[in-house]
């Protein structure tokens, strides 16, 4: 059996070795994995303004433009039907989303779908029941019954035709949402205490959603409606106690 000289062995250890990242090439990732990180929110920012802009331009460019398309479709009750829909996509994403992030702690979730899986889904719960809070409020620009303005839509509390401190509940919701949803993307860099103390926002954003659905929707009275209600406020306060539970011990358990 031939053996190796050191000059040989040499020359296979530097083959095999790992080469050095240079500054050129960590500045590069660096780069590189802002660049991931900040991609999906700047998509969901752009959505949303490029939402905001067609409705700006249709309401401008054809003041008629609701009357028109309502009675093209379903009559004057079209964007009705679709604020009252988009609300209850939401809030039940939102409710999705909450439940996720809670059940993290529980071994079922962690053996399956698995930690990370719940993860990912916990944030994309996230920014699809923001997508369609932005077409529930949006899409009350096409409703003529009521007639919401731009700024009544933006500016919680300014609605003078309906109930301006419940429907505020909902659009001051809908803002803390993106504190919440940003911090998905900038926790490396804001460290795991500040990425949770803003996580907390997400308590007081569904309590104000599900006030705002309950004393600000027409469809409070349907049972259906006070069933989802009822069945998610509830199972959300459970699924807390849950996680307190599992918090303490763990607490206990590392004090021991």
């Amino acid at each position: 059996m031939a053996t190796r000289s050191p000059r040989d062995i040499e020359r296979l250890a530097a083959k095999t070795r790992p080469s050095a990242i240079t500054p050129q090439q960590a500045a590069d990732d660096e780069i590189a994995s802002a660049i991931s990180v900040a991609l999906p929110v700047l998509v969901s920012l752009l959505a949303l303004l490029l939402m905001l802009g067609v409705a700006l331009v249709l309401a401008a460019a054809f003041p008629n433009v609701g009357a028109i398309m309502t009675a093209a479709l379903l009559g004057e009750k079209t964007f009705w039907y679709l604020t009252r829909a988009s609300a209850f996509v939401s809030y039940g994403l939102i409710w999705w989303s909450m439940a996720l992030g809670l059940a993290i702690t529980n071994r079922m979730a962690r053996a399956w779908p698995g930690g990370p899986t719940v993860s990912d889904l916990h944030e994309y719960a996230s920014l699809l029941g923001l997508f369609f809070a932005a077409i529930h409020a949006l899409s009350l620009l096409g409703d003529h019954y009521i007639g919401y303005g731009l700024m009544e839509i933006l500016l919680p509390f300014t609605s003078t035709a309906y109930r301006p401190f419940e429907v505020g509940l909902g659009q001051i919701a809908f803002y803390l949402m993106l504190p919440v949803i940003f911090t998905f993307y900038v926790r490396r860099w804001i460290g795991g205490r500040a990425w949770r103390t803003i996580h907390y926002l997400s308590f007081g954003l569904f309590g104000l959603a599900l006030a705002h659905g309950i004393w600000s929707g027409t469809d409070t009275g349907a049972t259906w409606a006070q069933l989802v209600y009822a069945a998610s406020g509830i199972s959300l306060v459970a699924l807390t106690y849950y996680r307190i539970q599992v918090t303490q011990k763990s607490a206990r358990r590392q004090a021991a």
